[in-house]
């Protein structure tokens, strides 16, 4: 393995420093194994959409056509051998991806060498076709690989849970790295548009793209463009407000600007240690944000952090070593005049030699060993609500037909559940209550405060004393009143009594209750008529117009107790009008 990297890093520095020849790029980047995958893997799912409607790929589908290509890119093949599906077209559409997103494979990387290489200095084939057909298939045993790592117990799980997400979060380390060497890395862009979470997910990615492609440009370009015309254009200038990008402005703006604070981290410190120390940390710093120290992601990012820091000082050491020495080495982009400060030339040309340099180790990296692991979309939750594969971001949301996607057994389940009665929870009811239509009372309301319409009929009242006093004209309301105890109950006289007596409570000008009768049978109290007087008035004919007839006024005679005995008690004679006066006032 130690053998096989070393020829791999002397072909990546042969490279960079002769690639000026057959490129006209300044920051092409070098895809490893498990980026030509993921690149395979979106190329056979656009094939498969243009021509079967979906855009999906099996995961072995991937692995086969990964094994093919593999040997016909190396010239390998056999004789005759059997073609994937639609296979011309599933290579077309991987190349034309890595042109636009201007990187190359590993495989490009050997034939560029043995064209680029010094007939005097450099080694005529480093590498074998056979060596790195191995290599990219992942057959080579790496030596490095931890004992502990592999699990021989139950327990083991949470060790290699740990290890996907320690390689997840150096992806994305290496990405944000990488979009500030290469902003046409479409891939990258993927990986951290919503990492940390943005409310990035797959609309706006699927919008983003669309952008892309009616520009022509790469997904970055378009995001900038886009962020941009809303910071600094004019009315005339500023995105429609139909463009669907408008509903995810704040997140593309965090995102913008993110990476221009990187940048200007990139651009302000010369010394490429301390900014590359000062680019990590703050690529960690927006992981570990809002996450325990407990947390999967908190120690994966600390621990990836430590050692890119390391590296890169490493590196820049190696570096200075080799340019006082001899004065070659890997070169930085060399500048042509049409080229400074264009498209992604950026400060810190030092800096970004050192990141060229490190992103360069990484794709030398033997790929992974689990394919499911890096292909599935069940990946680790770094952002948003879930963890989201490349292939789930680059395929278009499913946008509704009408029809239920659920079974029917699904669509049955939750129609009963919502036919099931909901029980209400007790609250607190205002005084007003009665007056809401949406709510019914309460089952206890009903039973405490019945109304007066609701009083049940069919129980007798209870006896009580009642006095009489003798009036003029109301003889026939008196007996009716005596004879109320035998007579039928109806709820509309009682109603009509309790409101007489409420009222005769509240009025000032209710006569007084007089004495006792003697008559030749016994002692009685008789009771006023609790009728209304001006009904009283009707009965017997009176008109409203014409005044009272004179009372004669009663006397009784009640034994009272006190210094003379009994004293006799008399009506004061009531004036004319002040009957109908007492009368309205008491309606």
């Amino acid at each position: 393995m130690e053998g096989i990297g070393d020829q791999l890093k002397l072909m990546v520095k042969t490279f960079r420093r002769e690639r000026h020849r057959v490129l006209q790029s300044e920051r092409t980047t070098i895809h490893g194994a498990d980026g030509m995958l993921m690149v395979l893997q979106v190329a056979m799912a656009e094939v498969n959409k243009k021509h079967g409607g979906e855009f999906k790929v099996a995961l072995s589908d991937v692995l086969m056509a990964w094994k093919h290509l593999l040997l016909d890119k190396l010239h390998l093949l056999p004789p005759s051998p059997a073609r994937p599906e639609n296979y011309d077209l599933i290579v077309e559409a991987y190349e034309s991806f890595l042109k636009l997103s201007n990187t190359i494979d590993l495989i490009d990387l050997l034939f560029m060498y043995k064209q680029l290489r010094l007939v005097d200095s450099d080694p005529e084939e480093p590498v074998s076709l056979i060596q790195l057909f191995e290599f990219l298939s992942g057959n080579v045993e790496v030596p490095e690989l931890p004992v502990s790592s592999v699990p021989s117990t139950p327990s083991g799980k949470g060790r290699s849970c740990s290890s996907q997400v320690k390689m997840a979060v150096r992806r994305v380390f290496c990405s944000y790295l990488n979009l500030l060497v290469n902003t046409k890395n479409d891939i990258a862009l993927a990986l951290i548009l919503d990492v940390p979470s943005r409310t990035l997910g797959r609309q706006a990615f699927t919008d983003i793209k669309h952008a892309a492609h009616n520009s022509n440009t790469s997904l970055f370009l378009a995001v900038t463009s886009f962020v941009r015309a809303l910071q600094l254009g004019g009315k005339g200038y500023a995105p429609a407000e139909s463009d669907p990008l408008r509903k995810h402005v704040k997140g593309l703006s965090d995102f913008v600007q993110f990476v221009d604070n990187l940048e200007e981290i990139l651009g302000e410190i010369p010394d490429p240690s301390v900014c590359g120390a000062r680019l990590v940390t703050a690529i960690r710093a927006v992981l570990v944000k809002g996450r325990s120290s407990g947390d999967a992601v908190y120690a994966a990012a600390e621990e990836t952090a430590q050692e890119l820091k390391e590296r890169i000082c490493q590196l820049h050491q190696i570096q200075k070593q080799s340019a006082n020495g001899s004065g070659t080495g890997i070169s930085p982009a060399r500048p042509k005049v049409y080229a400074v400060n264009h498209a992604t030339a950026y400060g810190g040309r030092d800096t970004v030699k050192v990141l060229m340099a490190l992103l360069d180790e990484e794709a030398l990296t033997p790929p992974c060993q689990s394919k499911a692991d890096l292909l599935s979309e069940d990946q680790p939750v770094l952002g948003g609500a879930e963890g989201t594969c490349v292939l789930t971001l680059f395929r278009s949301p499913e946008v509704s037909t009408g029809c239920s996607p659920e079974p029917l057994k699904n669509r049955v389940q939750s129609r009963l559940d919502l036919l099931k009665p909901k029980v209400r929870e007790r609250v607190i009811r205002s005084q007003f209550a009665c007056t809401y239509n949406d709510e019914e009372l309460p089952l206890n309301r009903v039973l405490d405060f019945p109304s007066t319409s609701q009083v049940p009929t069919c129980v007798h009242p209870p006896k009580a004393k009642t006095t009489t006093s003798v009036n003029d004209g109301c003889s026939s309301d008196v007996e009716d009143s005596t004879k109320a105890k035998s007579s039928e109950c109806t709820n509309k006289a009682r109603g009509e009594i309790q409101r007489g007596a409420a009222l005769e409570q509240r009025s000032g000008n209710a006569p007084k209750q007089g004495a006792s009768l003697v008559n030749g049978k016994g002692t009685g109290f008789q009771m006023q008529s609790r009728g209304n007087k001006r009904k009283q008035l009707d009965q017997h004919g009176g008109s409203e117009n014409e005044p009272p007839e004179k009372k004669q006024p009663t006397r009784t005679s009640v034994k009272m107790p006190g210094k003379n005995g009994s004293k006799a008690l008399s009506k004061k004679k009531l004036i004319a009008g002040q009957g109908k006066l007492t009368s309205f006032f008491r309606v």
